[in-house]
């Protein structure tokens, strides 16, 4: 397994092996086994693995929720040394985004709902940070998991808007027993905050639940869920959304698949999953 900072080295390390496939986990760090399963995935698929690990500062919409940010470097090497991948790049902010950077990489409308109403610029940071990765990996696959599947979408829009001969590959959630989406986030809840976290869960689960029972409305469906997480009185509601499953677009009624969204806050930690239902399950 080959860790190094710097750019060059993996480029180069990438281009001598341009016979092979190569896949792509862009991570920032304190991995569990969500990460893992992408890692175990991309291992797979591909015959070689590439990682990147990196806070990335230009995502973040306040600089507290930077600084609080779980890290463990030396931890993260050892398990990724486990699951037996090729090269992990560590890079320091300044050797992403030099003095005098200017450029970025925004997509549209995909990113206005949910997660870019509430944090803007942040989708903005992520697809600027995942074009440099692609560029210094140059990846056949690259592998996103679908918690963040808002985020997931603007990067498959950015793959096809840009001309990138990489396919993005979606991974499925990893929960914990009790349904709580696996988070690096999750690791700053107290032990308070952690048993109310599983009212994300508890919320989609209502929702699947009355969309197979044949609940159309939205608002219903809606209403549904923010009892169930009123329920835990430290959960504070950001979002709850039924959505387009292509578009993302805003649903009034559920008459095939669609997404449901929610984005809770607890312990001042912003947590977000989603879930796909559908009324002929």
């Amino acid at each position: 397994m080959k860790v190094s900072s710097d750019l060059n080295v993996i480029r180069r390390v990438c281009q001598e092996s341009n016979v092979c496939t190569w896949g792509l986990v862009p991570t920032m760090g304190y991995l569990h086994d969500g990460h893992l399963s992408l890692v175990r995935r991309a291992r797979s698929e591909c015959d070689r693995v590439g990682v990147s690990i990196f806070v990335n500062p230009i995502q973040f919409t306040s600089a507290e929720d930077l600084k609080s940010y779980p890290r463990n470097l030396d931890r993260d090497l050892e398990l990724l040394r486990e699951q037996e991948v090729d090269l992990i790049w560590t890079p320091q902010p300044g050797q992403v985004y030099p003095d005098d950077f200017q450029t970025s990489v925004n997509v549209e409308r995909i990113t206005r709902p949910m997660e870019g109403a509430s944090r803007p610029d942040h989708f903005r940071g992520v697809t600027t940070v995942v074009a440099k990765l692609f560029n210094v990996f140059q990846p056949d696959r690259a592998y996103f998991g679908e918690k963040d599947r808002q985020q997931l979408f603007a990067i498959q829009q950015m793959v096809r808007d840009l001309n990138y001969d990489i396919e993005v590959v979606p991974c499925a959630i990893l929960r914990e027993p009790d349904g709580l989406a696996m988070s690096s986030r999750n690791a700053r809840l107290t032990a308070r905050g952690r048993k109310q976290a599983v009212c994300l869960y508890e919320a989609l689960s209502s929702a699947k639940t009355a969309v197979a029972s044949g609940v159309a409305e939205v608002d219903t469906i809606r209403e549904e869920m923010i009892s169930v997480i009123h329920k835990h009185a430290g959960a504070h509601i950001d979002y709850v959304t039924v959505a387009a499953v292509e578009t993302l677009h805003e649903l009034t009624t559920v008459e095939g698949p669609a997404l449901v969204f929610v984005a809770v806050e607890i312990d001042g930690i912003r947590l977000i999953d989603n879930i796909l239902v559908n009324p002929l399950a």
